[in-house]
């Protein structure tokens, strides 16, 4: 036996391990036992048998592959759906990969009102759920848990989880540092500034949850194969070339199925690649060690110390110390047979550790080190799972890398795959490029720093390091140079905003200093993103004060280029158009129309604008040639792999005779907005600009510069503005001869923070924050888009017409204060003194010269959310526990009337 003091000296910087020595025992070394802290794992039941638990059925509906939390959590919830025809084949035993040494935490408040969602899930079947119908206890210790806030801003971030939490019954409270003596003992609390104490989070039992949840599936019908490795996925094409799963190959026979879901964890990869599916997610080690018996520790919480980067879970009378370093080990070759398996653990990596957790429990400086874990665990690169339907194979489903937090997400997350399965709405995990999932580098590096920055402050406008410069837009180098501050969306590097202090360039990742990289000095663009580490208005606001109200009061030209640009052609190109698009967009050439895509269950896929185009040049990017009928189409670049794959799954399932064409690359896009956007651009387009030569919503082939563009009136700004839509080669020499010609105008270039501001104002919807797959656009105020009173059918349209007879229970509601105090979502919203629903989208309105809010409000009593309903209530916000009164707006509070964007001004 070792002490935990005596680690922290084992692996001090260059010296040699020093004995580990104890009262108890003259055992020499520097590492413990390896095991698992649990009483039981489900490698004791193994019987030894090399076949499988039994014979694999000749078919199925759906295959699950991985018998951990998250495959014997999709069959759960598969089978409750009434899936009775449910396989799910483990290579070894239940939990033998990843699962049986996970540490078992759940913490119920997180920065996203979805995990908070999907973590309840979790919760209520563990806790409520699996031993109500099984009769069963799963393992489930409700001790709580206790957030260590050590400076201001961490504290602040605790106190947005807590209004958050009220919005979901999530009960929570802020502690002092005495409070927090009281409640723990044995915690250090001199460098405390707060805590966060969330009563009901516990610890889950990796073997009971799974074994539970695999005699509940079964009941339910469903197969549980152990014992049974996948040796093969069979994929065929249909009769329109789209690859399709067909059946999966086991050492003890094929079962024919067209639906597999890889829940594979660390082998998660491997077992894509027998699809031809790109995973992208890395093996990492991660450790813990679990102390001997503390005296005083009994019923404590479970303890996370982010600025320590360290964890304590409750362990019965003893401890789990853990935590997530900058330098974590990667697993490099897999191996397929390990199971129930874990490494030697490496003190020199996780030894800082040690010190953070001596720190906050002193008692254990002087108690031992009862055995260490050590295993694998994958890692994604934006730090939140892959789920959904893979884009390379229809039926190929990913339920995998859940950096660590499978146990805890495990519950909502199979619950949501299965619904996904069983009723039809294939979501698909589009968020990343395909240039990015096949790029090992971007890969790495971005898991990488998701791992090191696992319990970093989570801030509104942070921006990652790691796997940048992957696509850069042909305007990136000319505004780089104008001090061009960017973001990465989907591998882009996008304007966020300009800073006046010149170039701020992205370098390439240094790891942070780790694996003995040297990090950089003096570097530029990591100094900007540290001064928005605030909850407070940034450094620049100003700076992005005058992007917007030059915008507002001469012009600004937004290099829109990383939008996504897609061509749908071909002799039934309008009738795809009818059933993708709520709005009609089967106009004449020239028109531009605003709309919604759907799916089957009425929610938003997406808003974007789509446009009737004629056939143009055989090879042009900007008017391609095609037979039948055009429709360009003009999508938010973040998400533009997401209406990519939503589109051609319906085009697949349709069978129509059209195809859809991605242009993003080889088209820049450039907006200039505002009330000089047409004195300015009439000296550098050959076109009357005036209203009735180029009316809202239309476009047209036109000349800049001397280079053929697609100008297109429209706004996402609320201004009078033109869209330049420019093949990439001549998109310097446009954007050059639109700024020399405002110069004399006070044109100004603008990035996505001040259209952020802008867009907010003029109430413009923004997808994945306003807009998502489970809103209708009864609900987000986008009626309008649904072309109800006509007998066009189209997706979802059953569903919206359904809601509007039944009412609308949840709406989309502005609100702002006259506080001017910054908002970023999150924020809890109050009517007559009950919470009625939380904020998605805030920002700061500089015209209107208040914040601004978006959020769904639902009536508590039940009954339907009406506009008398909204305008009746007295509101408040609550932001960081503190409430400022509020005003709710049933139209946006700039420019109501839409005057701005017909050039009314």
């Amino acid at each position: 036996m070792s002490y935990v003091s005596c680690a922290l000296r084992a692996a001090a910087p260059r010296r040699l391990p020093a004995p580990w020595r104890s009262p108890f025992s003259s055992t020499t070394g520097p590492t413990a036992e390896k095991s698992v802290p649990y009483q039981k794992t489900l490698k004791e039941e193994g019987t030894g048998s090399t076949g499988p638990s039994r014979p694999p059925p000749p078919s199925a509906e759906v295959v699950v592959v991985g018998g951990g939390s998250l495959g014997c959590q999709t069959t759960y919830h598969l089978a409750k759906l009434g899936v009775t025809s449910v396989v799910l084949l483990e290579r070894d035993r239940l939990t033998s990969g990843t699962t049986w040494h996970t540490a078992g935490l759940l913490w119920q408040l997180r920065p996203s009102d979805v995990e908070v969602e999907l973590l309840a899930h979790t919760r209520d079947v563990v806790s409520r759920e699996l031993p109500a119908e099984t009769g069963l206890h799963t393992g489930w210790v409700q001790n709580g848990g206790l957030f260590i806030a050590s400076n201001k801003q961490r504290l602040d971030e605790y106190k947005r989880l807590m209004s958050l939490g009220k919005v979901y019954g999530v009960e929570s409270y802020v502690l002092s540092p005495a409070q927090t003596k009281d409640l723990y003992p044995l915690m250090n609390i001199d460098d405390l500034y707060g805590t966060l104490y969330v009563p009901k989070d516990g610890t889950m039992d990796p073997a009971g949850t799974c074994s539970t949840l695999a005699r509940a599936a079964a009941a339910r019908g469903a197969t549980i194969i152990e014992n049974c490795p996948v040796t093969g996925i069979q994929v065929r094409a249909d009769d329109f070339g789209v690859k399709r799963v067909h059946a999966v190959e086991t050492a003890h026979g094929t079962i024919q199925t067209p639906c597999v879901v890889n829940c594979a964890g660390v082998w998660a990869r491997a077992l894509g690649r027998l699809a031809g599916v790109r995973v992208p997610l890395v093996a990492m080690h991660h450790a813990y060690v679990v102390t001997e018996r503390i005296e005083g520790i009994q019923n404590m919480p479970n303890v996370r110390d982010h600025d320590a980067s360290v964890y304590l879970r409750l362990q019965g009378d003893a401890l789990s110390v853990g935590g997530y370093e900058s330098n974590p080990i990667f697993w490099e070759e897999v191996s397929e047979k390990f199971a129930f398996g874990l490494f030697d653990l490496d003190w020199d990596v996780f030894t800082q550790h040690i010190e953070g957790a001596i720190n906050r429990v002193p008692v254990l400086e002087k108690t031992g080190i009862k055995s260490t874990v050590c295993g694998p665990e994958s890692f994604t690169a934006d730090h939140k799972p892959l789920m959904g339907e893979a884009p390379e194979v229809r039926g190929f489903f990913l339920g995998c890398g859940f950096n660590s937090a499978g146990m805890m997400l495990g519950g909502g997350c199979g619950r949501e795959l299965a619904h996904w399965i069983v009723h039809g709405r294939p979501e698909k995990d589009m968020r990343f490029h395909h240039s990015l999932t096949d790029n090992n580098r971007w890969i790495r590096e971005r898991s990488h720093e998701s791992y090191a920055k696992n319990y970093s402050v989570v801030f509104p406008h942070d921006e990652p390091l790691a796997g940048r410069n992957m696509r850069k837009d042909p305007l990136h180098e000319e505004l780089l140079r104008q001090g061009c501050v960017f973001q990465e969306r989907h591998g882009w590097e996008r304007p966020g905003w300009f800073s006046p202090r010149g170039a701020a360039p992205v370098l390439d990742y240094d790891y942070y200093g780790a694996y003995s990289q040297e990090c950089h000095r003096d570097y530029t663009y990591n100094q900007l993103l540290a001064d928005e580490y605030t909850f407070d208005f940034p450094p620049h606001h100003n700076i992005i004060k005058n992007e917007c109200l030059t915008c507002r009061n001469a012009l600004a030209l937004f290099d829109m280029s990383y939008f996504g640009k897609f061509y749908l052609v071909g002799p039934e190109a309008t009738k795809a158009a009818n059933w993708l698009f709520t709005a009609d967009v089967s106009k004449a050439p020239g028109s531009t129309v605003y709309t919604c895509m759907l799916n089957k269950r009425g929610g938003v896929e997406s808003d974007l604008t789509v446009s009737r185009i004629s056939p143009g040049e055989p090879g042009s990017p900007l008017a391609p040639n095609f037979q039948g009928d055009g429709y360009y189409l003009a999508i938010g670049g973040a998400v533009a792999q997401h209406n990519w794959s939503h589109i051609t799954a319906v085009l697949q399932d349709m069978k129509l005779q059209c195809k859809l064409i991605d242009c993003s690359e080889e088209l820049g896009m450039m907006s200039v907005q505002g009330p000089m956007s047409r004195v300015v651009l009439q000296e550098v387009l050959d076109t009357d600009l005036s209203n009735e030569a180029f009316p809202f919503s239309t476009h047209k082939l036109v000349t800049a510069a001397g280079c053929t563009v697609r100008a297109m009136r429209l706004s996402f700004v609320g201004e009078m503005g033109w869209e330049l839509h420019v093949p990439r080669a001549d998109c310097v020499r446009v954007y050059q001869a639109v700024m020399q010609a405002g110069a004399r105008h006070g044109i100004t270039n603008a990035g996505y923070r001040a259209i952020d501001s802008l867009s907010i104002e003029k109430g413009y919807r923004h997808w994945h924050a306003d807009l998502r797959p489970d809103d209708t656009p009864l609900e987000a105020g986008l009626a309008f888009t649904c072309k109800l009173k006509s007998s066009i059918p189209f997706l979802g349209r059953e569903a919206v017409e359904a809601q509007k007879s039944a009412g609308i229970f949840r709406r989309l509601v502005c609100f702002t204060t006259d506080e001017k105090v910054p908002m970023f979502g999150l924020e809890a919203v109050w009517r007559d003194g009950e919470v009625v629903g939380h904020i998605r989208r805030a920002d700061f309105g500089f015209a209107i010269d208040k914040t601004i809010a978006y959020g769904y409000i639902r009536d508590p009593a039940g009954g339907p959310v009406s506009l008398d309903f909204v305008k009746s209530g007295s509101y408040k916000l609550e932001r960081m526990g503190v409430s400022y009164p509020a005003q709710a707006h049933t139209k946006s509070p700039f420019d109501p009337d839409n005057k701005r964007v017909k050039g009314i001004y």
